[in-house]
């Protein structure tokens, strides 16, 4: 069976309350950074603002609401991904552990990525942070591999472990994926690049829903953004749901997904 997309434009909080209890399998949230920006297309058009009037507590006020009714949406198997910066992410971590619980905290992943903005005033800020919850201990996990170069390049021999060697003719094997992830920054050149500003790579992405979304299952992203998850569901054979309040957010997933979205 083919798989769908569905986009909603408008407030997610309200769309959210329309879907039934414990009917999604993986979340992915890109919520405004706390940022003190305003972003816009390549064209000038704006896309979002992250101005907080409230400061931290409007902010926070605004999300909280938002992550409650994620968790009601999550199977008992399910998990979110919560994709933030250093400028929030600390105070939404302490939230996030009263909403989905401590325990339910599975990992804090790391996005290390090369482009970006230096200043001499600090250290370059290089990586965004991307917290992981389940809404149960039953969550679901498939492990995914990564090359482990050997140190030097050379063979170790180890009994019982098997290495590969590269193009190049150096040696590695493969681990478990950790939790740091160098995958770069959409490039100007790239074939998946869209006029959405804070567009994020399909790359990252994939790595999130082959990890903890299952075969076949549903997944959503309530601010939608530039459509990355959609994207990747549709190239996984995964249904998913998209929500957001931009209409060039909405314009922009449905020139990118075309005929294989449809707005609700």
């Amino acid at each position: 069976m083919a798989s769908f997309c569905k986009i909603r434009y408008g407030d997610n909080l309200e769309y959210m309350k329309t879907l039934e209890d414990g009917s999604i399998d993986f979340i992915y949230v890109d919520p405004p950074f706390f940022s003190a920006a305003d972003y816009y297309t390549r064209k000038g058009r704006n896309a979002y603002g992250d101005r907080w009037k409230g400061g931290m507590d409007e902010y926070l006020g605004m999300l909280k609401p938002r992550l409650e009714e994620m968790k009601r949406l999550l199977k008992s198997t399910g998990s979110i991904a919560i994709h933030l910066d250093w400028h929030a992410v600390h105070y939404v971590k302490v939230m996030a552990d009263g909403i989905f619980g401590a325990g339910n905290f599975v990992n804090e992943l790391i996005w290390a990525y090369k482009s970006g903005g230096a200043t001499g005033r600090h250290f370059a800020r290089k990586h965004d942070t991307i917290l992981v919850y389940a809404k149960g201990p039953d969550y679901y996990f498939r492990t995914q591999k990564e090359r482990s170069y050997n140190r030097e390049g050379r063979p170790y021999h180890f009994k019982g472990v098997e290495e590969f060697r590269d193009e190049e003719g150096k040696w590695y094997t493969m681990v478990n994926k950790k939790d740091v992830l160098y995958v770069d920054m959409v490039g100007r050149t790239s074939s998946e690049r869209t006029d959405y500003a804070t567009q994020k790579p399909q790359a990252l992405l994939q790595i999130l829903l082959d990890s903890l979304c299952p075969p076949g299952g549903l997944c959503a992203d309530f601010f939608a953004g530039s459509g990355t998850l959609g994207a990747c569901a549709l190239e996984s054979g995964l249904d998913c749901l998209l929500c957001d309040s931009s209409r060039e957010a909405v314009d922009t997933i449905l020139d990118r997904l075309g005929m294989f979205v449809r707005e609700e």
